[in-house]
């Protein structure tokens, strides 16, 4: 038999004798605008009425059908019935770690979030029972495994509870930043087939809420930080509303009735989830092309998290700083490793990092190349505004100690070379005496610039063990630079697609101007770019990897996959790159299969702050103008865009004539001119693109087949255009 029961959004409860627990939800504070689905946490069939005001449904046990509780084996083996005692400490899902965290690492700080509003610091078996809750409070207000939850949050505590409640429960995340477009956001959440949107504040929704109106098919929204009264009520009929403590007190009452309750278990059929299951969807590209959501299961994160031990050798007690977006793969999986050796991680902001490096003083920074640039840039402005006596003895000390540590180098065998030709053992023998000879004579005014100088910067900005840089490509300058003063940074290389961490340097063999050696697990080879023929070490060519951190695919888009995923499971990264051959002796002798990049195939830029342009677009727009003729957009590897530029000179003759700033009679004018002249058509074409343009190179030779500037199909190369102009672009960007 079945009873309706009417409620109101005050107060919900249960009081059929046929159902086995009674259990009363307070709703006083939850925003009920229509009729939603409720799954009740004791078993009893939950449906969605047909009128505005809505009835739950307790059905008896003669007749309901069992429901479908997909769990985390070990995080939450004390939910089924009879498994505790079989159940393994081996991780299959992401969210077990939080069990072995929490029983070895249980009243020690796990999190610090100063920023938000509460400030909050977690324990980590608070941190592992506000997971527990988050994951219970989905499943009651209806959230079912497989289903694909919205989580466009910045990073904070209760991005991390979230991300990793949803994971528990069996469902799948879907994750972006606040950055992002309305319009990119939409996309992302009607490809991935969301139902439900977990979303950062009330700001981030009121500004997405007009673009997802009528266009997106949500079924909750759920609130991490703010006031659900500060919503837009504009479009919000029908859906609940629940605040980040409404999942959180909801969950925490219906595992208290399951735990107490063995009947109350008997209301599901239990299944693990297991290591191929889908975790998350991520996104990397935007409204300029084809969405791919790139699909990353528990086994390709759990890789993750059980090999970088050797990148990032953390213990017990280490301090991290966290400022990276965690929707981006790379701060991901970090944030999951280190929590398994019961660290401390603080999160900051860009606003805040200088502060927050001088007071935290923290043992690891895990962040991209822009971060280092702009400490390195802030430690060359205070070396400026010193004295005139003060900058010059900074500046000998700091070139004495590059010259040393690239001695140190060579006699320590991690001089990076291409060239496969060994040196013989008397050259070797003599390149190691000189450098070892030399290093000792500039050791101890090293050493003095170390104690009067390099220990002030240290003290200033923390990062007391190793900054780990990934997300693109580290500027040698700047690479340089730090292991001078004596302050370890290592690069790494990844792709959201290999979730995301395949190579890195090590702190026992960290090889500048590399990205390190292939992590465990992971094979590297490097096929030519026009017959796909596997390359000797040392040849330059596309970079393929192959382990277990590779993606299952891009999400409903087989046609992608295939063009970079094989049937061996080789991954095309579009990357050009080599790999250090094996030398025994000489200089090289410890560099043998490090992993070095040139740059990218493929035309995706990624600049050093870690995001993506499609330069097409900007070339595009720019193409409109009647002055340019030709157009290439770079800034791999910058913290912004600059273009190399070919004019119509005839057509920017007739503009300057017209705005009058060349003579009539001549066709002579200034370069500034001319400069000034496709700047601003450069400006006023791409106003309205994603990106814009800074610095503009100005050439008068066309990209042409003959030159080799263009393939026969009349595209541009834009490799070799990069590499025709280095010395420019590299002028260009200082």
């Amino acid at each position: 038999m079945a009873m309706a029961l009417p409620f109101t959004s005050s107060q919900l409860s249960w009081r059929s004798t046929d159902c086995s627990q009674s259990l009363p939800f307070l709703f006083s504070r939850y925003r009920l605008t229509g009729p939603y689905l409720l799954q009740s946490c004791v078993g009893s069939g939950v449906r969605r009425s047909a009128n505005r005001d809505c009835r739950v449904f307790c059905q008896s046990n003669k007749t309901e059908t069992l429901q479908l509780r997909r769990y985390s084996p070990l995080l939450e083996s004390s939910f089924v019935p009879g498994n505790s005692a079989t159940v393994s400490d081996e991780w299959q899902a992401v969210p077990d770690i939080w069990r072995s965290s929490a029983e070895r690492y249980g009243d020690r700080v796990a999190l610090v979030d100063p920023y938000h509003n509460p400030a909050s610091k977690m324990t980590y078996k608070e941190l592992e029972q506000s997971i527990l809750n988050f994951s219970e409070g989905l499943r009651a207000i209806g959230i079912k495994p497989d289903e694909k939850i919205a989580l466009f949050a910045d990073n904070s505590c209760r991005w991390l509870v979230a991300d990793q409640g949803i994971m528990t429960m069996g469902a799948i995340n879907v994750v972006r930043g606040s950055r992002s477009s309305s319009e990119e956001l939409l996309q992302i959440y009607n490809h991935s087939e969301s139902v439900a949107l977990v979303v950062d504040n009330p700001e981030l929704f009121n500004r997405i809420v007009e673009t997802f109106h009528l266009k997106a098919s949500m079924r909750c929204v759920i609130l991490l930080w703010g006031e659900k009264s500060s919503l837009a009520h504009e479009g919000m009929d029908g859906i609940a509303v629940f605040d980040y403590n409404d999942i959180v007190d909801m969950g925490q009452k219906c595992r208290k009735v399951m735990l107490d309750s063995h009947d109350a278990k008997q209301h599901y059929t239990y299944e693990a989830i297991s290591l191929d299951d889908i975790a998350t969807l991520v996104y990397t590209s935007g409204t300029t092309g084809n969405p791919k959501g790139v699909m990353l299961t528990h086994r390709n994160l759990l890789h993750q998290i059980k090999n970088l031990w050797d990148v990032v050798p953390a213990k017990v007690g280490d301090k991290f700083l966290s400022m990276l977006p965690p929707w981006h793969a790379y701060e991901r999986a970090c944030e999951y490793f280190i929590f398994t050796f019961g660290v401390e991680q603080a999160y900051t902001t860009i606003r805040n990092l200088k502060d927050d490096l001088r007071q935290y003083q923290p043992d690891y920074l895990i962040s991209v190349p822009l971060v280092y640039e702009t400490l390195y840039s802030g430690i060359q402005k205070q070396i400026s505004a010193s004295s005139n006596a003060r900058k010059l003895l900074v500046l000998a000390f700091i070139k004495v100690s590059l010259v040393y540590m690239k001695l140190k180098r060579i006699y320590e065998g991690t001089y990076l070379t291409r060239s496969e030709a060994q040196p013989s053992h008397i050259v070797s023998a003599l390149d190691w005496l000189f450098a070892r000879t030399a290093a000792a004579i500039l050791r101890p005014i090293h050493m003095l610039a170390k104690k009067i100088v390099y220990s002030k910067v240290q003290s200033a900005i923390g990062i007391w063990k190793a900054g780990i840089s990934g997300g693109g490509s580290l500027p040698s300058h700047v690479d340089l630079f730090f292991e001078a003063i004596g302050i370890t940074v290592q690069n790494g290389y990844g792709l959201t697609e290999c979730s995301p961490v395949i190579a890195a340097r090590r702190p026992t063999c960290n090889v500048l101007g590399s990205v390190g050696h292939p992590i465990r697990h992971t094979e590297f080879r490097i096929v030519d770019m026009e017959t796909g023929d596997v390359l000797p070490p040392g040849s330059r060519g596309i970079v393929e990897v192959k382990g277990p951190q590779v993606m299952k695919g891009y999400y409903k888009n087989s046609s992608a996959t295939q063009q970079v995923l094989d049937k061996e499971g080789w991954f095309s990264t579009g990357d050009i790159g080599w790999i250090a051959p094996h030398h025994s002796i000489g200089r090289s002798r410890r560099c043998g299969g490090v992993i070095v990049l040139d740059g990218r195939a493929k035309d995706t830029i990624v600049l050093s702050t870690g995001e993506n342009v499609e330069p097409t677009v900007l070339e595009e727009a720019a193409m409109r103008s009647s002055l340019i003729q030709q157009i290439v957009v770079i800034g791999q590897d910058q913290r912004r865009l600059g273009a190399i530029i070919v004019p119509n000179e005839e057509e920017v003759l007739s503009a300057a004539r017209k705005l009058s700033v060349a003579d009539s009679s001549t066709a002579d004018f200034s370069n500034e001119t001319l400069k000034n002249l496709i700047y601003s058509e450069v400006r006023k074409w791409t106003s309205e693109c994603p990106f814009q343009i800074g610095p503009i190179l100005i050439v008068n030779e066309p990209f042409t087949i003959d030159n080799g500037l263009m393939t026969p199909t009349m595209k541009v190369r834009r490799d070799k255009v990069a590499g025709y102009y280095k010395k420019e672009i590299e002028n260009l960007f200082k």
